[in-house]
């Protein structure tokens, strides 16, 4: 028997080569419960060096949101096609947050575990997953805020009987689509981010442009009058996510229960998702190598 069969035997490889496929799932569904922790572990150490600590977790976008209705909703006056311009902005604000947050993290996933990955052997795939789960962890407490401010405007504006409390629970499949989703994106920023740093410098307008073209603060129905513009912005996935949670929280007229927007919904998310992992998992030999 030969030395390199010998050392398969007993469970060793060879250094800076990548994984098998199948054995690349196997071994990061075999460290779940790290992820778990990890994740955890990070939402907990966020923001611990300041005095309000984790409440910024629901402040920061509890307070961009409430700026974007002054300005965007009330100021410049963007409520056509929002029955709930309140809702509207705040339920956008909060879920386009979370998908933003995300990406900018996983793209310095690599490079901001640079230690960890050079002297530790483990599916660099954790990093990326961990920190959209972290991300998730985070964003729960400001759901609750979220859900709250959305029902008290919806009561206050439109009447209580425009509440669909039955709805609700749509809103668990909604983020866990958007958590696939984000985590693709994610992993796709992490391998190419590792190899050009410039990525993480020009994300951040990227996101902003995302941000508009996604129709957080304004309606595109309303306000993109060109047909195939206005389709183009419909159906990218971000804005089909934003439209599941409203769909799921608000009572908004000219957004209906619509099952069809679900399935293009979970159709992105999968797509993402696939091309995301199998796009990091071919680089998974050079990271922390270069």
């Amino acid at each position: 028997m030969s030395i390199s069969e010998q050392a398969a035997q007993h469970g060793l490889h060879p250094v800076g080569v990548r994984p098998k496929f199948g054995e690349y799932i196997k071994a990061i569904i075999k460290r779940r419960e790290f992820i778990t922790v990890l994740a955890s572990s990070k939402a907990q150490a966020e923001n611990q060096n300041t005095y309000l600590g984790q409440i910024w977790a629901i402040l920061t976008p509890l307070l961009n949101s409430m700026v974007y209705v002054l300005i965007f909703g009330i100021l410049l006056k963007t409520r056509d096609g929002m029955d709930n311009v309140i809702g509207y902005i705040v339920v956008g604000t909060f879920i386009y947050g979370f998908f933003s947050s995300t990406v900018t993290s996983s793209a310095k996933s690599i490079s901001g575990n640079l230690k960890l990955v050079q002297s530790l052997q483990f599916p660099r795939a954790i990093l990326p997953i961990s920190i959209a789960m972290k991300e998730m962890f985070v964003l729960l407490p400001g759901l609750v805020i979220m859900m709250v401010i959305s029902q008290i405007a919806i009561g206050v504006i439109q009447g209580s009987e425009a509440i669909h409390p039955e709805r609700w629970l749509l809103l668990i499949p909604a983020l866990v689509m958007l958590f696939l989703f984000s985590s693709g994106v994610g992993m796709i920023l992490a391998r190419y981010a590792s190899r050009i740093p410039d990525i993480n410098n020009t994300l951040p307008f990227i996101l902003r442009i995302g941000m508009y073209a996604s129709g957080v603060i304004f309606s595109i129905d309303r306000w993109v009058e060109h047909p195939v513009l206005q389709a183009i912005m419909s159906y990218q996935p971000v804005a089909v996510f934003l439209n599941l949670a409203r769909q799921a929280v608000l009572a908004e007229s000219n957004i209906p229960l619509d099952w069809s927007k679900w399935a293009l919904g979970l159709g992105w998310a999968l797509v993402f998702f696939i091309i995301g992992f199998v796009t990091f998992w071919k680089d998974e030999a050079r990271y922390g190598r270069e």
